[in-house]
């Protein structure tokens, strides 16, 4: 059965802006337009195109989809005669110092990814204006936001997604949950059961990026204006260590720590995953773009999605743009760079595996989808995105957030207190500000 998603447009548009303030650094999620939903409609069979000596390279961190897209190239390579050739660098590495490096070394990939906002900033000399590329006008209009510079549009936005508590539906009816938790108390009663019935309540991982953007961001969040905080924290006029929000935020970092797995500190990204699918854990903090890996491992787990409380208060999932594709205008090919993106939200083929292979939640109105396309996570996040928090991470300066991730390691290892981890959030954002 389709099903239009048309919360997906004031509801997000409007939590968006009032969690992030009115500046132009608003965090942005899904918001705007309606996005239509329906079925596919299969892509013609096209015969070979004429081989042409071009090739775009596109300089990319989504591990998850890593295999279709390359699949992507090659159908493109196909209609086109354009070979297009994917690099990807993700997980445990740090995609933003590799593609520094990458540009540094004399390559000047056509395509790569920013997340926007703080972290656009240095690469305003390469960024491309696609503000007059034809598949701006299908765009939710708050997808824009983070790749909005003066008026004008330099990124195409990927998708949108969101994160909280991802949750097999069967481990909690076997330890006898029978309501979904949503606030702390709740959470914590909850972890309790799962445990008292054998089962491991948390899949955690130590991953810098998911506790240094993911989780950090949830006490960001919660900011009565989180653009503000941010600024106030750069500015150096907030703390960490002082704010009432993280203090409360530390309950739900400990709730998780202190009910995961015995090998956390060894469990990167993949594991995470896999143990998951594999039922060894009844919930672990991840998004929507898990969904492929978990069904490459069992298709038919029964899942759903919990928000990410502090208190007592009922929590929140968070939902924004993960990133933008920017076109490298010091690359050798960036009108074919254009050309692509452009194919990629135009054509059937593009469209379908935007949807059907990648699972996304797309940004353009015009790319339709169902839930049996995107997922059972997928579809839980756009039924909450009406309450849901926005992302904030990219308002920082790049090298913030990784200080963020080694602190949050530390802390997950048991080398930290309380005090001495919000001391050292405070320090990841001076140390970076002060250069």
């Amino acid at each position: 059965m389709k099903r239009k998603f048309a919360f997906v447009i004031a509801t997000v548009c409007t939590l968006i802006i009032a969690g992030c303030g009115n500046g132009g650094n608003n965090n942005s999620a899904n918001g705007g337009n309606a996005v239509n939903t329906g079925t596919e409609t299969a892509a013609p069979e096209t015969t070979k195109a004429p081989a042409k000596d071009v090739t775009i390279k596109m300089f990319q961190f989504k591990v998850e989809i890593a295999e279709q897209l390359n699949a992507l190239a090659e159908e493109y390579e196909k209609e086109t005669g354009v070979k297009v050739e994917v690099e990807t660098h993700g997980g445990g590495e740090d995609y933003g110092a590799l593609l520094k490096a990458e540009l540094a070394s004399g390559s000047e990939p056509e395509i790569f990814n920013n997340g926007g906002y703080t972290a656009l900033v240095p690469y305003m000399d390469r960024a491309t204006d696609l503000s007059n590329e034809p598949w701006v006008a299908n765009l939710i209009p708050t997808a824009k936001t983070p790749a909005t510079v003066d008026g004008k549009l330099y990124g195409m936005p990927m998708n949108v997604e969101g994160y909280g508590l991802i949750y097999n539906k069967d481990l909690f009816t076997k330890a006898g949950i029978t309501e979904e938790p949503k606030t702390l108390s709740q959470l914590k009663d909850a972890a309790a059961k799962l445990k008292a019935a054998g089962i491991t309540p948390f899949e955690a991982t130590n991953e810098w990026w998911s506790m240094g953007m993911h989780l950090v961001n949830v006490g960001l969040a919660h900011q009565p204006d989180p653009k503000k905080f941010i600024d106030d924290l750069k500015a150096g006029t907030q703390t960490f260590k002082d704010n009432a929000v993280f203090k409360q935020w530390l309950d739900l970092v400990d709730v998780i720590f202190d009910n995961a797995q015995d090998n956390k500190m060894t469990t990167d990204y993949a594991t995470q995953i896999a143990d998951f699918a594999s039922g060894k854990a009844a919930m672990m903090m991840q998004g929507n773009w898990t969904q492929g890996d978990i069904d490459k491992i069992d298709p038919d787990l029964n899942l759903g999605l919990l928000p990410l409380p502090i208190s007592d208060e009922e929590g929140t999932i968070l939902v924004g743009v993960p990133n933008n594709y920017i076109v490298n205008s010091k690359s050798a090919h960036p009108e074919e760079a254009k050309a692509f993106l452009n194919w990629l939200v135009s054509s059937e083929t593009g469209k379908k595996y935007l949807t059907k292979e990648f699972k996304f939640i797309p940004a353009e109105t015009n790319v339709e989808t169902d839930a049996a396309d995107i997922g059972q996570v997928a579809v839980a996040v756009q039924e909450q995105s009406d309450k849901a928090l926005g992302w904030n991470w990219d308002m920082f300066p790049d090298g913030v957030t990784q200080g963020f991730g080694a602190a949050m390691q530390e802390y997950l290892g048991g080398q930290l207190n309380h005090d001495q981890l919000l001391e050292k959030l405070d320090k990841s954002v001076q140390d970076i500000v002060k250069q």
